[in-house]
This record gives structure tokens, sequence and C-alpha cells, in this order.
């Protein structure tokens, strides 16, 4: 990014004023304000505009900011009427000023993990730019159009959400060429009330497909296979073969070609599947994608395999939970060669008034996993899935804590397990187990 003031207030048709300033950077949080950066001045919990000054004096080059607050005409600005969509509309320009092809993912779980994996795939042929950590909303995105190189042949964009209406203007933000929806679990189920209002939603992200673009889908989910898309729509997930599992990774055969991908689980099968597809699309030899994935940039928390001082093995997915990620997860545990196997539950949130409902339903799948011992967090989980539990588990092998009770889960954990053992961390991200998962690998 390299554009003067001037040159951003034609973009937004803004007032601006100073603008023979240059603008290299970008960033709505005046704390991490660099040299070079436009300061984005949002309004929202904090006004961003209380905090100019602050971001001036960390090196701004010049604000954005809303006619509704005065600035000093001295400082260089952009002025306009909404910060939010002037971010956007600045977002949108620099897609396509710099024109890369642009694969769009989302979906209740895995779109962060098939976003990595689609990245390292993309990146074996083309100059590829993901979306940085979690950015997938309707600051994160523009924030990542933003960032992206002016060499970019490949963006790769994650996009989240967690309202009707949100994807409609993230998908036309991006204008993809390839879409990619993940699956459909309950995330947000409080908000949607049903699983096929969540798949209604998620197909949004359609709306600013290019007509001559693509939709990618699990094979098995009939809530999208037989939904009415305008694109060309495309089925991921089928014709696996070979699958085998280890401690470390999972190996399967895809049209002749052997991957080995460093995550455990069939469903971390379909999200590479997903970005394989995806990669296909873009005429990515399959050699160079089995390369790719055996070796890549993971975003911290999903799926992470770490290793405990005294050898034990952590399964870390506390990212985001929901009952079919947990009962994913929890089979792909099951399978894992170990002598001594645990798994840690916290609260799944955003369940709305099924959450009583959704968290007593864990408990066959619990038990399924055969595993040595339970470790509960949360007021929703001692709540509904501690009384069924208690009918199968003994006080020895079924624990339970509150959300600030993090210290006495980890000074319980650190002396569990001996070296090849497991044991499994999974909640939404509201209830912090990653504080745990750092002080087990300390």
């Amino acid at each position: 990014m390299n554009y003067s003031v001037k040159k951003i207030g034609q973009i937004l048709n803004a007032t601006t004023q100073i603008d023979s300033k240059i603008v290299t950077g970008v960033s709505f949080d005046s704390r991490k304000v660099k040299s070079g950066d436009l300061f984005v001045a949002l309004v929202a919990e904090n006004d961003g505009h209380d905090y100019v000054q602050q971001a001036l004096t960390k090196g701004a080059t010049a604000v954005l900011v809303d006619d509704r607050h005065q600035i000093d005409s001295k400082i260089p600005a952009i002025i306009v009427s909404d910060t939010l969509l002037a971010l956007q509309q600045l977002g949108e320009y620099r897609r396509h000023q710099i024109n890369p092809k642009v694969v769009a993912i989302t979906g209740s779980n895995g779109k962060t993990t098939t976003k990595d994996m689609t990245s390292a795939i993309m990146g074996s042929q083309y100059i590829t730019f993901k979306t940085p950590e979690n950015f997938n909303n309707e600051i994160g995105v523009p924030l990542t159009l933003l960032t992206m190189p002016d060499d970019t042949e490949v963006l790769v964009v994650e996009l989240g959400m967690d309202r009707p209406g949100q994807l409609t203007t993230l998908s036309e933000l991006v204008s993809p060429d390839i879409a990619i929806i993940t699956m459909i679990g309950e995330a947000h189920i409080e908000f949607f009330r049903t699983r096929e209002n969540i798949a209604k939603a998620k197909l949004e992200i359609t709306k600013g497909l290019k007509s001559q673009g693509t939709l990618l889908i699990p094979y098995d989910e009939p809530l999208l296979t037989n939904a009415q898309v305008k694109q060309n729509v495309q089925t991921f997930g089928q014709d696996i073969k070979d699958i085998n599992s280890s401690s470390s990774k999972t190996i399967f055969t895809y049209q002749n070609t052997r991957f080995a991908i460093p995550l455990l689980g069939r469903y971390n099968i379909m999200n590479a599947l997903a970005a394989i597809s995806a990669g296909i699309l873009l005429h990515i030899e399959l050699k160079n994608a089995a390369e790719a994935l055996q070796h890549f940039d993971l975003t911290k928390n999903r799926t992470e395999q770490l290793t405990t001082s005294h050898g034990v093995n952590l399964i870390s997915d506390v990212y985001n939970s929901n009952p079919t990620a947990v009962a994913a997860v929890l089979a792909t545990l099951k399978i894992i060669p170990a002598t001594h196997k645990y798994v840690v539950l916290g609260d799944m949130l955003e369940l709305g008034e099924q959450a009583a409902s959704l968290h007593a339903c864990l408990a066959e799948t619990v038990i399924n996993a055969n595993v040595d011992g339970v470790y509960l967090v949360g007021p929703l989980m001692n709540k509904y899935l501690y009384p069924i539990l208690q009918r199968r588990f003994d006080s020895a092998h079924l624990h339970q804590y509150e959300t600030d009770q993090l210290a006495e889960l980890i000074k319980d954990l650190q002396t569990l397990g001996e070296n090849g053992d497991v044991i499994l961390l999974k909640a939404s991200h509201g209830i912090h187990l990653e504080n745990v998962v750092n002080a087990l690998v300390k």
C-alpha cells in the first residue's frame, strides 16, 4: 500500500487536508500504529476519534475520521461520513487494483485450518497472501485487503459470520473466484435457531462470487448440496482411500496421490480436500499440493499438537466449539494409539436456548471415546453434562471446574499422564483454555 492522502480522498470521494502525505499501512488500534500508517478512527464501544493524537504520536502519517468530529486543520486527514464504510471501500478498491485470484472460505468449523492449507497449496505455485490470524469480520477483511502485498497472485481470505447479511457484505467486498463452505455446525445457533438457517446464511458467500466462479461444498451436507446456487458448484470429500492415522499425522490417498497432513481426524481430511479442490481449480499439480500439506503454518489454537515437559501429548483445539466439532475431535482421539487418554471440555458458547440439550447430548460421544478421565470446565458443562457422566465415571475419573478455577485445572493436569499419553482440550474461546495449554507446555 502506497497511497497519498489525496489519492485516498479521490478513491473515497472524500474531503482531505494536508493531502501530500504518503500512507504505507493502516491500523485501527492506536496502540499498534506504525510509522506511515493511516489511523482509522472507528466508532464502536470506544470512539477511535479519542485516540487520534495517540496514533499521531506513535507515527501515523494521516487519519481517517468522520465528519461528526472536529479535527485540527494541521493534521493530515481524510474526512468521511462513516469510517467503517470508508475502510471497506478502500479495501475493495485495493482488491480490484491488485486483482489477484481470490479464494474465500467460511464454515461453522475448519475455516481457519482450511485457509492455512489452501494458502500453503497455492503458495507452491503462486505468490500467495492469506488472512492474518482471525481477521475475518467487517474490520478484519478490509484490513487483509489493504495489507496484501502488491505482487499477490492469490489471496486466501477467511470470512466469519454471526448474523444474517454479514457474509453478503464480506463476499461482495472480496469478490471471490472460488468460495468454500467447510461445514454446517451449530456455531451461533443462538442467533440462527436452526442449522437450516445457518446454512442459508453461509450460502450468502455466493452473493459476491463471480458469475463464472465455483462454490466448493462438502458432498455429505444436504443443506448445501440441495441448495439452488447460480454459480458452478463442486463437492469435495468423496473418493478418499487408504486412510491411516498415527499420533502425529493423517495419511490418505486422493486421485492416486498420497497425502500426509500433520493433523489428526477425518474432519481435517475434509479440510484438506477443500483446499486441494481449490488448488485443482487454479491448476495446482497434485504432487505440489501433497508436498505443501506435509508442513504448513497452522494458525495458533487450531488442533495444535504440543508436548508437555514430561512427554504427554496435548491436542489443543480451544478457539471455538460446538457439538459437531466436539464429536469430530473425540472420534479422532478414540483412534489415537496411547496408553491413557484424557479429555478437557469447556463450555460451548452461543448456543442460546439449546445450550442445555446440546451440552447434555455430548454424553454418549464422551463415553464412546473410551477416555481414562474427563475434566469439565464452565457452568454449562457442569450443569448439563456432568450429572449424566456421573452414571459412568466415578469421582476419580470425572472432574469439574468453574471458569475462574483454571489455576486448579492446570495444577491437576500438570501431574496427569506419562510419556506418550494424550490430553485433548476443546472449548469455545471465551473459556480461555489457551491459558491452560500455555501453562502445560512451558
